[in-house]
Order: structure tokens, then C-alpha cells, then sequence
């Protein structure tokens, strides 16, 4: 039986879904095994890593599939991803200096990068999508 009813070959969607919730399941694991040797010493920009892919990736992708909202674009999927990778990143490597016990003010800059990509490829979506309706 397959997901898409072609040949049993994923959607992209599908497909962008499931490299999003295998992205959240790296780094939860990621973030378990890196503590475990962490000596009691935590970091919630470690604990909380797989959110980002698991809630700016897997969820709104299937909110999208069940609800039959036009798909965004690649360009804009690619700026949206960007800024999910890079959130992450930042959050684990955030993690990593917080464990070591150190800090460092560049990590702000995965902050800044992060969340202007997730927000250009949001308003390009907004815009791509609004416009359609009014057309």
C-alpha cells in the first residue's frame, strides 16, 4: 500500500516531512548521547535542538498535506529550510559551549541568520498565497 498512490513513490512532500522528523529524531538523540557524557551538566539549547526541524519543519508541512493548502515553491522551501538548519545549528552549537562552560557572542549570529530565513521564506509564501486568492 503506498503513501501516494504512485507507484509507492513518496511525494516531495512527504518526503521533506520525513527529512524533517529524521532531522528532530538526530538531534534529540544527539542531544541525549552528548549529555549523557556531559558529567550532570545540561544545556536547554541542546535538550531543545529537534524542536526547531519538529516544529518549523514536520508540522507545518503537515498541516499543509491535511489541510490542501497550496505547496510553497522550492526557492521559498529552500529559504524556509535554511533558516531551520541554521536555528538548529545555532541551538546545538549554543549547547555544545554552554556544556563545555563557555560562551561565545557569535552564536548570535545563528539567531539573527535563522530567523531572518524562516521569516523571508514565510512572507514569501504569505505573499505567494494571498496573491493567489486575489487573483
Amino acid at each position: 500500500m503506498s503513501t501516494s498512490g504512485t507507484n509507492g513513490k513518496l511525494s516531495a512532500q512527504k518526503k521533506l516531512i520525513l527529512i524533517d522528523l529524521i532531522a528532530a529524531l538526530f538531534c534529540a538523540l544527539f542531544g541525549a548521547v552528548y549529555e549523557m557524557f556531559g558529567h550532570g551538566v545540561y544545556s536547554y539549547g541542546m535538550i531543545y535542538a529537534f524542536a526547531f526541524p519538529l516544529g518549523m519543519g514536520v508540522f507545518p508541512l503537515y498541516l499543509i498535506d491535511v489541510l490542501h493548502v497550496p505547496y510553497p515553491g522550492k526557492a521559498l522551501r529552500n529559504l524556509w529550510h535554511a533558516g531551520i538548519a541554521a536555528l538548529t545549528v545555532g541551538s546545538i552549537v549554543t549547547g555544545i559551549l554552554e556544556i563545555y562552560g563557555t560562551t561565545n557572542p557569535l552564536t548570535v549570529v545563528y539567531w539573527i541568520l535563522g530567523a531572518a530565513l524562516s521569516a523571508a521564506g514565510a512572507a514569501g509564501y504569505a505573499v505567494s498565497f494571498f496573491g493567489r486568492k486575489q487573483a
